[in-house]
């Protein structure tokens, strides 16, 4: 639907590809069978991060890495000591929300700094932490580890006046584990960008697609908290009754995805996060509406057997979810209309940020090239043999 979204110029284009955009914006899913990597890119656990996670958390994923992290250094002499502990700067305490681009917070070093630096704490700017990660530790991304040469650190912190001298460290992510989607966005957005620059029609089609199934998981409450699947308050399941069963019902015969006109979006990573934002804000009420309801409705209409695909399964019965979704009270359908524009507008807001290339010039030459037949190929064996690496977000 959201091919219906964009301009003349674009829309020829994507109509004639329509079919393989469908097909292959559940490659995503199918990764995650492949790749431990891809999980966390399809959620953020938002409520991770404290009590008001949304004015807390950084916009950039390398402040948010280092600001959560911790850093090893190790002394020439053999020992190791650790970097460091987040605090929040004085003017942010007095001014929770005025957090721009949440690139101006302090990293304090308590713990070993008398033995690095000879005093008792050293401040650092959490912009400087994250400048170094770009430069230093990025490019480690998909490693298991994240090394530092003895150079690069005893530069970084001799600025500093480290009194040590370091044969090198290490950089331990503790943020990544619970999700990085917005940040994952924002980088899709780009390479998208870069696909319509190139001219390449596989390239533009296959990042097309992907990009769809992330904002339409940012789009899904249960993608942006802890609580995924009710499993920490006895709801288990309830992810894929709000994200799969009521659509199933309803969607075809009830939702109308005509949303109108793809917009422009000025500030990419505002938008991703402003759509995980809403996102969250539905959190609560979806679990404690279920809640209610799990205890009201009588308990043998809950659950029915149903055929699918000739196997018989257990799910929510028609009559228990009709119930939950007039109370939700077009909630599913608000999250996938949005979704719908805001695919639209990110596909159009990539070409406009590519200089708006002309899409008519592309050739019909073969959609997939044979590399890429093999690695979705690949994929496809892996999705097949049933093992998920990292965690199921949604039973």
């Amino acid at each position: 639907m959201a091919v219906f979204t964009l301009p003349p110029e674009m829309i020829g284009f994507f109509k004639k590809n329509i079919e393989y955009i469908t097909e292959h914006a559940v490659d995503p899913d199918k990764r995650r069978y492949a790749t431990k990597h891809e999980g966390v890119r399809h959620y953020i656990d938002i409520d991770h991060w404290g009590e008001d996670p949304l004015n807390e958390v950084p916009r950039y994923l390398s402040s948010a890495v280092m600001k959560y992290g911790e850093m090893k250094v190790f002394t020439e002499e053999g020992d190791t000591l650790h970097l460091f502990e987040y605090v929040k700067p004085k003017d942010q305490e007095e001014n929770p929300n005025d957090y721009s681009d949440f690139r101006d917070d302090f990293i304090i070093v308590k713990q070993d700094a008398p033995a690095i630096f000879g005093q008792d704490s050293m401040v650092l700017e959490l912009s400087a932490l994250s400048d170094f990660y770009n430069k230093h530790i990025s490019k480690q991304y998909y490693e298991d580890e994240w090394k530092v040469d003895a150079e690069t650190i005893n530069e970084f912190l001799g600025a500093y006046g480290a009194k040590k001298k370091f044969s090198g460290a290490q950089v331990i992510d503790h943020f990544s584990g619970y999700g990085i989607l917005p940040y994952h966005l924002i980088v899709m957005q780009e390479k998208l960008s870069r696909a319509f620059e190139s001219g390449d029609k596989n390239r533009i089609l296959r990042t097309a697609a992907e990009i769809g199934h992330y904002i339409g998981d940012a789009h899904v409450p249960l993608h942006t908290t802890e609580n995924y699947n009710g499993q920490l308050t006895g709801q288990d399941g309830i992810h894929g009754f709000w994200e799969s069963r009521l659509p199933e019902l309803f969607a075809d015969d009830n939702y109308n995805f005509w949303v109108g006109k793809a917009k422009y979006i000025e500030d990419p990573r505002k938008f991703h996060w402003d759509v995980v934002a809403e996102s969250h804000s539905y959190v609560e009420r979806i679990l404690a509406l279920e809640k209610e309801l799990s205890q009201t409705f009588p308990r043998d209409k809950q659950y029915c057997y149903e055929n699918r695909l000739e196997r018989t399964i257990l799910t929510q019965c028609k009559a228990y979810a009709t119930e939950f979704h007039e109370q939700l009270d077009g909630m599913v359908e608000k999250r996938m209309t949005d979704a719908v524009l805001a695919i639209g507008s990110v596909w159009f807001s990539a070409w406009v940020d590519a200089g708006q290339p002309s899409l008519k010039k592309m050739d019909d030459s073969e959609k997939i090239t044979e590399e890429e037949k093999k690695r979705l190929e690949e994929e496809e064996k892996l999705f097949k043999a049933g093992t998920i690496k990292g965690r199921a977000h949604s039973n």
